[in-house]
């Protein structure tokens, strides 16, 4: 038998001990010795299957067939494949450059109203001390589903919360004010009758409306525009509260709307009711977005009066950045999504990012690599060629299968996407396409993280609180998001604690809705 290169000993022996299957770790072995035996003559390039110095650092480990090392190598040997992988690939230099210019458009956007980044001053002025109690309702319009929570707040960090989620249909979505804002209170409704509350009892209720709103006052604001495929007619330019105030009244409910709240500010204070450390919160889901703490001092644009507190909840918006594309490596895929969507030209930043669109990035990749003969021998479906068909929780599923053959890929592409018998190299490009679109997502997530953080001096300790289906559930997002920090923050990305903030957005609008003045 051929001898064994010591080198794959490590390798070799983190499969058997990981949990991997034992016949990737054998199939891996006898790959190894295989190589082994092959002439001299032809060495097998180290070079090829390297990332290069623009690639990304980050790859998940696997042993077997669709190993890392063999995507990259499948994807050097393709001239067109291998663009594709430069395309997506986002350099440290890259990364640099983004954030410093991500701190520019905060800046600018502090300063004066008409900028990119909306930089949007909340109204909420205090950090919550976790001594805040009482019951509260809060309403949570996020995207693709709404919320009715009961938070109840029982001081010392402690929260506890019942709540019921409701779809909202496209004909909602794209219908009108009147009967979008009367199916929310209908759902109030239902949900008081669930928990057989007194409908007679006077409630204070928090309104987390996850889109841009230009806000005059605590529980006051207009809607800039929609996004996340709303486009719901009379509400753009309109008082948010007002539309759920008249709805509420159609229903002769005694509920007051206390606050209006972005559901990435309502996720920082519900953080930072049990971490006083969390100076940042983060959105990472249907859409994306950031808010933090900001010194009104750094706020030239303020002029609602005093801050006793001296600070005040910030909503960046930051799914906007860079929508002018100086510094983003928007790919030709990208402005084919941008040029369809409802809200085409904007969003830029969040349509790179967000769950909403990152499958729609790959199906619009792979339907261009079918054109050009790079997969499937040039043949598609019906299903693959429907917009937004191919959901990002397959990117999930696709990304977690480590299988020789990558079966359960092979289930959503043949089963779901009736494409007929697809080859294992078919596989591995969707499954190289799948990292290659969540990565970049990650890293330019991390982008607007290390720059929020930059912009405070929080570099010696601060905690993002993230909440978003990304976040939690796409495979090696939050390491490929450190991997990003350590490349633009050096040491000091040590200091800076990424954790999962879950309901957020509801606990956070009741929090501000219970202690809210006006």
């Amino acid at each position: 038998m051929a001898e064994w290169s010591d080198s794959k000993t490590p390798l070799f022996l983190f499969g058997l001990t990981t949990g991997i299957a034992v016949s990737a770790a054998t199939q891996f072995l006898f790959n190894a010795i295989a190589q082994q035996k092959k002439p001299a003559a032809r060495p097998v390039s180290t070079i090829a299957n390297a990332p290069s110095p623009n690639s990304v650092p980050y790859t998940p480990i696997s042993i077997g067939f669709n190993s890392s090392s063999q995507q990259f190598g499948l994807f050097s040997e393709s001239e067109n494949l291998s663009k594709l992988e430069k395309d997506f690939s986002i350099s440290a230099a890259s990364l640099n450059r983004i954030v410093k210019h991500f701190i520019a458009e905060m800046k600018k956007g502090l300063q004066a109203d008409g900028n990119t980044l909306k930089m949007i001053p909340s109204f909420v002025e205090n950090r919550p001390d976790g001594t805040e109690t009482g019951s509260v309702l809060a309403l949570d319009m996020g995207g693709t589903n709404f919320r009715v929570c009961e938070v109840i707040l029982e001081g010392q960090g402690r929260v506890r919360m019942r709540q019921r989620k409701f779809a909202i249909s496209e004909q909602l979505k794209t219908g009108t004010a009147d009967k979008l804002f009367d199916f929310f209170v209908d759902c109030i409704q239902k949900f008081l009758d669930e928990i057989q509350a007194d409908l007679s009892e006077e409630r204070r209720l928090g309104f987390t409306f996850s889109f841009p709103v230009q806000q005059t006052a605590i529980n006051k604001g207009y809607l800039i525009h929609w996004n996340k495929g709303f486009t719901a007619t009379g509400v753009e330019g309109t008082d948010v509260v007002d539309l759920l105030t008249a709805a509420i009244r159609r229903k002769n409910l005694h509920i007051h709307v206390s606050a209006l709240v972005n559901d990435t500010v309502g996720t920082l204070m519900a953080h930072a009711y049990s971490d006083p450390q969390t100076h940042v919160g983060v959105i990472l889901g249907t859409g994306t977005n950031a808010a933090y703490f900001e010194s009104i001092d750094r706020v030239p644009k303020w002029t609602g009066g005093a801050v006793h507190s001296g600070e005040m909840v910030i909503n960046t918006e930051w799914g906007a950045f860079d929508n002018e594309q100086v510094v983003l490596p928007v790919t030709k895929y990208d402005q084919q999504l941008d040029r369809a969507s409802a809200n085409s030209g904007i969003q830029i930043f969040e349509k790179m990012i967000s769950g909403m669109y990152l499958g729609e990035l790959v199906r619009l990749t792979l339907v261009d690599l079918i054109s050009i003969g790079e997969l499937f021998r040039g043949k598609s479906s019906a299903e693959l060629a429907r917009p937004y068909s191919f959901e990002t929780a397959y990117m999930s599923r696709i990304e977690r299968d480590h299988t020789l053959e990558l079966s359960d890929t092979k289930a959503v592409l043949e089963d779901l996407f009736q494409i007929p018998a697809t080859s294992t190299r078919d596989r591995r490009i969707v499954k190289r396409v799948c990292e290659l679109v969540g990565i970049r997502s990650a890293r330019l997530a991390a982008a607007g993280v290390a720059a929020v953080v930059t912009k405070i001096n929080r570099l010696d300790g601060c905690t993002v609180a993230i909440d978003g289906s990304l976040f939690e559930q796409y495979p090696h997002y939050a390491n490929r998001m450190r991997d990003a920090l350590r490349e633009v923050l050096g040491l000091s990305s040590e200091n800076i604690v990424l954790d999962q903030a879950r309901d957020g957005s509801g606990q956070g609008a009741a929090l501000i809705a219970a202690t809210a003045r006006f």
